[in-house]
């Protein structure tokens, strides 16, 4: 395993969607250690790169969510998650704070509420534009 330090998972479906939260993270000054599209990879990947941070989509590829991904992951090293979902149902937002979330977010995301929430999550205070 290697240590993330400071890393940030990312973990969504939807390459364009992956590789806009990538580049977002990016300008932020944040390393990316990794992108998934499936609950198994993302596990994988925490396991490997033991991320300060994961960006994770509730609905995946594959037959399980981000919900399952997470909950999975924190039983091995608890890592802060915020989750972001496209997903209004009520059903599925109370699944997300079962599981404890650093953050909610609704898709569209907009590039500045990203970076108030990860700055809010990783405590860094404002981070400017």
């Amino acid at each position: 395993m290697t240590d993330g330090g400071g890393c940030v998972l990312v973990v969504d479906d939807e390459h364009l969607i992956a590789l806009s939260l990538t580049l977002t993270l990016q300008s932020m000054g944040l390393r990316v250690c990794g992108t998934a599209a499936t609950a198994a990879k993302a596990v994988e990947l925490a396991q490997t790169h033991r991320p300060s941070l994961i960006l994770m989509d509730v609905r995946l590829k594959g037959k399980t969510d981000g919900v399952d991904a997470a909950i999975e992951i924190h039983r091995h090293r608890p890592t802060p998650v915020i989750f972001i979902t496209g997903s209004r149902e009520p059903e599925t937002v109370e699944r997300i704070h079962r599981d404890h979330p650093a953050a909610l977010l609704f898709k569209p995301i907009l590039p500045g509420n990203l970076r108030e929430e990860v700055d809010r999550v990783l405590n860094r205070g404002a981070a400017g534009p």
